[in-house]
């Protein structure tokens, strides 16, 4: 996830075209909230999404905005794509991101790395946990996936990945897997990741995936390369040298403990 390598406008308010125009400012305005993803504690988080008419105090690219809208819109319902999602699903938001990626504000984040800093959630990745893999991780009914952060250190070129989990078959316990990593620059977009350490907590947790830890590490593993194809100041998306796909916004969490 390292591939996975204040507070933006959006994601709070998401300006969403209408479906039958991408790129054609709606005429009303109207709210709508939509569900998006699962959480430890069972609570959904919550995504407010507006139509509202095109002003002059909105961003001033009509189409990034609106190409930015129809992806979220794209995202609902399909928990990022961690346990898979229909192909054409899986096509129409790598289509969507290549629109962004034509579009990116920050051609050399390597180069603007304040951009880069701070902390991020995931909301989508090609990354994919099926079959038996989910299963002896017990991802099917006993233990449920939350969200996904990574909180960026520019100073310490350091990368910390929390994913958070929830063990129905204990009281409800929370906990989480920490992968700290390192990067250093390779070119204008581009950083190597080398991976640290890792650590789950608390202990009741780490003796239920204990014997399958290092299959999870295989996931989630930050080790390689990540190109930085997309940055603004909500927004990132990157790609790694194993083929993946990472989508994050700006999150407004400070705090990566438990």
């Amino acid at each position: 996830m390292a591939t996975m390598l204040v507070q933006p406008p959006f994601p709070a308010s998401h300006v969403i075209p209408l479906r039958t125009s991408r790129l054609v400012p709606p005429k009303h305005s109207r709210t709508k909230t939509t569900r998006f993803g699962d959480s430890p504690s069972g609570s959904t988080s919550i995504y407010t999404i507006r139509v509202a008419e095109q002003s002059s105090g909105l961003v001033g690219n009509d189409t990034l905005v609106y190409t930015k809208a129809e992806l979220y819109q794209t995202l609902e319902g399909i928990n990022r794509g961690i346990f898979g999602a229909p192909s054409a699903k899986k096509s129409e938001i790598e289509d969507l991101v290549k629109l962004l990626e034509s579009q990116n504000p920050t051609p050399d984040p390597t180069l603007n790395l304040e951009k880069l800093a701070g902390c991020w959630k995931l909301v989508y990745s090609t990354i994919t946990i099926l079959g038996s893999k989910r299963t002896k991780l017990g991802l099917r009914d006993f233990i449920s996936l939350g969200d996904f952060f990574q909180t960026i250190d520019i100073p310490k070129s350091k990368a910390v990945n929390i994913i958070k989990f929830n063990v129905r078959g204990f009281k409800l316990l929370n906990g989480q897997l920490t992968i700290e990593a390192s990067f250093k620059i390779a070119s204008e977009s581009r950083v190597d990741i080398s991976y640290d350490n890792s650590t789950i907590t608390p202990d009741q947790l780490m003796n239920v995936f204990r014997t399958n830890y290092d299959l999870l590490l295989s996931i989630f593993n930050p080790e390689g390369w990540l190109e930085i194809t997309y940055v603004d100041d909500t927004m990132r998306i990157g790609r790694d040298d194993k083929g993946n796909i990472f989508i994050l916004e700006r999150s407004e969490k400070n705090s990566i403990s438990p």
